[in-house]
């Protein structure tokens, strides 16, 4: 059948291609030199913007650490909107000296209803004005004491929108926490610092960004509410032009998920945050791409495009055209043997990506040996559970749901 034909061409061909694009961007990343930013003067003034709700026993530890940085703190500002706390968060942070707004919304629930919130709030009194750039951070965050110094010089060099490297406090809890946060060290190693060296825009990762005050007036503060508004806000940006840069040198540490139904939750809104994205942006991210000839385009099309979707769709109609007669069983189960051998494939690729990044980025992977060679064979388990929550966000309602940080 035509239909099952085209959607054969279209996942070898733009899979195909999505393949041979990270294989590239890893062999780059290895052997290029890392970009590094000239010294700056340390005269910004910037804004951090944190969305917190219920957050006592960690909001502490990212302010420590903002108070710890190397960068004048009297040129760093803490705002923290408490976004429906029912606990201290508001109290901690303005005992250490924050700016915190509380907002109590139960209707537009997430943390891009939040940020716009208070970035509003900043607006209408004029707070916002005298900032150059504004961060943001989630409240279960901790920094590297250079971490401001480090995207200074970088945001000096030019770059309106700025992300960092992405690590984890908690990479050896156990295989979950591991799977997640080895797919962030993987896209901070691997494709960020290849897109730099490329020439074409980074992606905003949910957490350790900025933006400077000309992209958030032309934003009018914070417009982005899909489930994924990071990426939204990335999506956005590409399609204005804008190049997102990435520091390498600025280093993040996130908190992931312990457990395999927090993990889950959490994939499940992105998931659906992805195919909503893809939904509102992708014909225009194609449209830039052949119009402008942006690689930066095709680049974020082949991110959105959804693989597992059109590949579990493939499987559920040639097996539905067989039993209408329409096609062979055969030609049926030679396909799925295909996919089988695939599958067995992106196994050994999957355990080679998560030992390459541990053996490449070795000094920064908190965990002993044995524990990482478990994760390494742990990875795939994680990756492929990927199938049925892309397969569930099809039909699932998906809602923002706080994940519970412990503070480690």
């Amino acid at each position: 059948m035509v239909l099952l034909s085209v959607l054969d061409i279209l996942l070898v061909v733009v899979g195909g291609a999505g393949m041979v694009y990270q294989a590239v961007c890893i062999l780059i990343s290895l052997f290029a030199k890392p970009i590094k930013f000239p010294d700056a003067p340390m005269d910004k003034r910037y804004a951090v913007l944190i969305s917190a709700r219920n957050e006592e026993n960690v909001i502490g530890n990212l302010i420590d650490c903002l108070h710890e940085q190397t960068y004048p703190t009297n040129l760093i500002d803490i705002w923290i909107v408490a976004d429906n706390c029912t606990d201290d968060t508001a109290q901690v942070a303005r005992s250490m000296g924050c700016h915190v707004i509380e907002r109590f919304n139960q209707q537009q629930v997430g943390k891009g209803y939040a940020l716009t919130y208070l970035l509003d709030q900043m607006n209408e009194s004029g707070a916002s004005d005298p900032y150059d750039a504004f961060f943001v951070f989630d409240a279960d965050n901790k920094l590297d004491r250079h971490y401001i110094e480090e995207m200074n010089k970088a945001f000096q060099s030019g770059f309106k929108i700025l992300t960092s490297y992405r690590n984890s406090v908690n990479l050896s809890d156990n295989w979950v926490s591991s799977g997640s946060a080895l797919w962030f060290i993987r896209e901070s190693r691997f494709l960020s610092a290849s897109r730099m060296w490329l020439g074409n825009s980074c992606h905003v990762g949910g957490t350790g960004f900025m933006f400077s005050q000309e992209v958030m007036r032309r934003n009018n503060g914070w417009k982005f509410h899909l489930l994924t508004e990071d990426l939204e806000f990335t999506m956005d940006s590409v399609l204005h032009g804008d190049r997102i840069g990435y520091c390498g040198t600025a280093i993040l540490y996130d908190e992931q998920p312990v457990t395999f139904a927090q993990s889950w939750r959490q994939r499940l809104r992105w998931s659906k945050g992805f195919l909503q994205v893809f939904r509102y942006y992708g014909p225009a991210l194609i449209k830039r791409a052949v119009r402008e000839r942006d690689f930066s385009a095709v680049d974020f099309t082949l991110l959105l495009c959804p693989f597992t979707v059109l590949g579990i769709a493939r499987i559920l109609l040639g097996l539905l055209f067989a039993a209408c007669g329409f096609v062979t069983w055969q030609s049926q189960l030679n396909s799925l043997a295909g996919w089988s051998s695939g599958i067995v494939m992106s196994v050994i690729g999957m355990m080679a990506l998560a030992a390459l990044t541990i053996v490449v980025e070795r000094d920064h992977v908190g965990a002993t040996n044995k524990e990482l060679f478990a994760y390494v064979l742990s990875f795939p388990i994680y990756m492929f559970s990927y199938v049925p929550i892309s397969f569930q966000a099809i039909f699932a309602k998906s809602e923002w749901k706080p994940i519970e940080h412990k503070g480690n």
